[in-house]
């Protein structure tokens, strides 16, 4: 426990720099590790040690994440991640105590699960969405400027909500956002000089234009909007867009990060090369932007029709060859 509570007060957020939002994620995994050891194994928190932590005993616990709290393969997976990376770190601190733990884990591969199927927006289900919002009224109209900022940027969620007046910067002829991402990592987006207005109108009329560290988006009792306001308001639109266009908005799940991966497929199908892509959405990794590729069937179809079309042209005759073959002989 104390190498665990050095781990969380000053490796990660002071070495590693990790957001408190990462942080978080971490911790449940340790909480729900100790609810294990208390629940199954009888073991109290401060009883736990490293040699309790056997190949058996973290298999099973994965196993209760799976069966008795019913998480996703997904999930499950993250949780090993987390332990593994904590492992790492209190081998190199007590090797002696820590290597049964740390050998226990690598042993514990990542389980493989059923292919996730992001949903996104179509451009028209787009533009459906962003008319949707009734800006005489105060929410919609925040609605409104919220739905195209994200999809202009491809901001996550959290990006959003943290999004500040004086993270606009705007001229005659460009304009830029600065958006902080995970890992407190910040990137500049170039928006087009229309919605900056827009923005910029949207911050006037709130009258916070003189406060630069004043949050954009609000909720009716915060200062700064949260992300469980913001996944609100997409289930809000999409039920109202679906209701109103039953042959439309046929994904699985929407969520904040549909818009996102929205932008991605879009600016892929646009022309815009795949390192570009991840500058805008602030990927530290070109794989992790890849999965746009996959997931853009649109662009994959336009391609393969192009070459198609190359190749065959337009009209492809098939001529009938005379066989001295029996025709039994060919079923």
């Amino acid at each position: 426990m104390a190498l665990l509570e050095d781990y969380f007060e000053i490796y990660l957020p002071y070495s590693r720099g990790l957001s408190p939002n990462t942080i978080k994620s971490y911790k449940q995994s340790f909480l729900l590790l100790i609810r294990f050891m208390l629940d199954v194994k009888k073991t109290k928190a401060e009883a736990i040690r490293f040699s309790v932590l056997t190949y058996d005993t973290l298999l099973e616990f994965l196993g209760w994440l799976e069966t008795d709290r019913q998480c996703k393969i997904s999930t499950r997976n993250q949780r090993l991640s987390a332990l593994s990376a904590f492992s790492e770190y209190a081998q190199n601190r007590d090797f002696d105590a820590a290597s049964v733990f740390r050998s226990s884990i690598i042993k514990i591969p990542i389980k493989k699960g059923a292919k996730k199927v992001r949903s996104v927006f179509s451009r028209e289900e787009v533009r459906i969405l962003l008319d949707l919002p009734d800006e005489t009224y105060e929410a919609g109209l925040r609605d409104k400027v919220l739905l195209s900022f994200m999809f202009a940027t491809g901001a996550r969620a959290q990006e959003t909500c943290d999004f500040k007046v004086c993270d606009l910067r705007i001229n005659d002829r460009t304009a830029s956002v600065t958006l902080v991402g995970k890992g407190s990592k910040t990137r500049q987006a170039g928006i087009s000089l229309s919605l900056a207005k827009v923005v910029q109108n949207y911050i006037r009329h709130r009258h916070i234009d003189r406060y630069p560290e004043r949050h954009v988006f609000s909720s009716q009792t915060h200062e700064q909007i949260t992300v469980s306001c913001i996944e609100e308001i997409y289930k809000k639109y999409v039920a109202i867009a679906k209701e109103k266009h039953p042959d439309m908005f046929l994904g699985v799940h929407y969520s904040p990060h549909s818009m996102r991966h929205s932008t991605a497929c879009h600016l892929l199908e646009s022309g815009v090369d795949i390192m570009t892509i991840k500058n805008i959405l602030g990927h530290a990794s070109v794989q992790t932007t890849q999965i746009y590729a996959e997931m853009s069937q649109d662009l994959v179809d336009k391609k393969l029709k192009e070459w198609n079309d190359t190749w065959f042209g337009s009209k492809v005759e098939i001529k009938k060859i005379k066989e001295d073959v029996p025709d039994f002989l060919k079923r």
